[in-house]
């Protein structure tokens, strides 16, 4: 518990969420039990170094942040991770925390903002959505989809009304880079007047998929 693998710890933009272009400490851990198409973290499904929660809290308060996101891989997927949430907000950060929604989130601190990405078919993993994972979602809280084509789209407009999903938590749609056009999908959010968040990921923009961004 004591103890994680962790792939980087690097100061960087946040490219996504509410927090979008806040300077933020990212903690990403090793290991993810999915294998979604448009993952673009691959090189921490693997590796990484184990550090304990100490030297992991001293390296990210060497950049004096006011935010820190826990992500992955799959972050959950190491048990220690709750452990660490917890160390995190004991110190005074605003602490977010990246998981794909495929595993537990009911004994995250609720103090930490959930960003949980809900996957859609063209990911290739949707059947490793947890559902009952949305009753711990609140206001505060955050939902991805990542749509790469029109089943997608509709897909995720289908499951926001099943769901409910705007009424647990804020909504993001994100547009899978080099599969869906940004500009494409923007336009149906608001052809179809969808209460969510449109986003795209600014690391990759300013930075491309470059490790440690």
């Amino acid at each position: 518990m004591n103890q994680l693998r962790v792939t980087e710890i690097f100061y960087s933009l946040q490219g996504e969420s509410r927090t979008v272009g806040l300077p933020t400490v990212f903690v990403r851990l090793t290991g993810c039990p999915l294998r979604c198409v448009y993952c673009d973290t691959a090189y921490a499904f693997t590796g990484g170094r184990k550090m304990s929660i100490d030297e992991i809290l001293d390296e990210v308060g060497s950049y004096h942040p006011c935010y820190v996101t826990v992500t992955g891989g799959e972050p959950l997927a190491q048990r220690g991770c709750f452990t660490l949430l917890d160390a995190l907000i004991e110190k005074g950060y605003e602490v977010s925390l990246e998981t794909s929604g495929a595993l537990d989130v009911s004994e995250v601190n609720p103090r930490v903002v959930k960003v949980l990405d809900l996957k859609t078919p063209s990911s290739g993993e949707a059947s490793k959505n947890l559902y009952r994972n949305l009753d711990f979602l609140d206001r505060k809280d955050q939902l991805k989809l990542v749509i790469m084509n029109e089943e997608d789209y509709e897909w995720a407009k289908a499951a926001m009304k099943e769901y409910r999903l705007v009424d647990r938590c804020e909504v993001l749609f994100s547009p899978a880079m080099g599969a869906q056009n940004p500009t494409e999908l923007a336009e149906k959010i608001l052809r179809d007047r969808l209460p969510v968040r449109f986003q795209i990921q600014l690391h990759k923009i300013l930075w491309g998929d470059a490790p440690g961004r």
